[in-house]
């Protein structure tokens, strides 16, 4: 497998950063000439074609959602992160929703369409080194997604998994999204499998490891103190990973 991986795997990059570089004008046209709805059906589309270029290199992604989402108000996906391949599938899936990140600084600036969604999408940018700078921020950021009935998609590990094995969950942005949110509902998300995309490092790609993303049963903020929900939470997410 890992030899048939050394041939797809440059096609997979190849396409995988043209998608990217394509849409990254797209992006620019679509909001410039259509505002928020032109920049979000480009977004849109462009993870579509990025989770099905996963495809190359045998890689399938299922959302496994039993549950009914609710509407008309903010949503707090929280979820484990095991790599870059935890995004576009989101994105997608729950495009309804409007997902907005918590994302680093450094994704902001230097990749072709990534950094420019991230930038004008409606995404948080913070410095994990400047905790008034990340405060501030998530505040603005927890407070325009109430404005616009978005959904904010947070990993509380704060890095992602190389391994799998989940790393502890920080509970500060989750805490501050919530407290400016009080009508919306924290939903847990479980993502498998996709760490195994870099199994081997960078180069090649590892094939044939189905990513899967479970919803679990929303829960309404303050129907529990804090600290229980965000216990709660973390156990359900964890309990899930294989």
């Amino acid at each position: 497998m890992k030899i048939l991986s050394f041939l797809v795997s440059p096609i997979f990059m190849l396409v995988f950063f043209l998608v990217l570089i394509v849409f990254h004008p797209l992006q620019w046209i679509g909001l410039h000439g259509f505002g928020y709805k032109g920049h979000k059906f480009i977004v849109d589309t462009m993870n579509f074609l990025l989770v099905k270029s996963l495809l190359i290199i045998g890689v399938t992604v299922t959302v496994k959602n039993e549950e009914e989402l609710p509407n008309g108000v903010p949503l707090v996906f929280v979820s484990n992160h095991q790599g870059l391949f935890d995004i576009p599938p989101i994105i997608w899936a729950f495009r309804k929703y409007h997902p907005k990140f918590v994302s680093k600084t450094e994704l902001g600036r230097g990749i072709p369409s990534i950094s420019y969604n991230l930038r004008h999408g409606g995404a948080v940018l913070i410095d994990r080194n400047d905790p008034k700078q990340a405060i501030g921020a998530l505040v603005n950021f927890s407070k325009r997604i109430q404005d616009n009935t978005w959904s904010a998609v947070i990993f509380p590990e704060g890095t992602r998994s190389r391994n799998g094995v989940p790393k502890s969950f920080a509970s500060n942005g989750v805490k501050i999204i919530t407290k400016y949110n009080k009508e919306s509902y924290v939903v847990p998300l479980t993502i498998n499998n996709s760490w195994k995309v870099f199994k081997y490092g960078k180069f090649p790609f590892g094939m044939g490891s189905p990513i899967t993303i479970t919803v679990h049963t929303p829960m309404k903020i303050g129907s529990l103190p804090f600290e229980e929900l965000f216990e709660k939470t973390e156990t359900i997410i964890k309990k899930h990973i294989n």
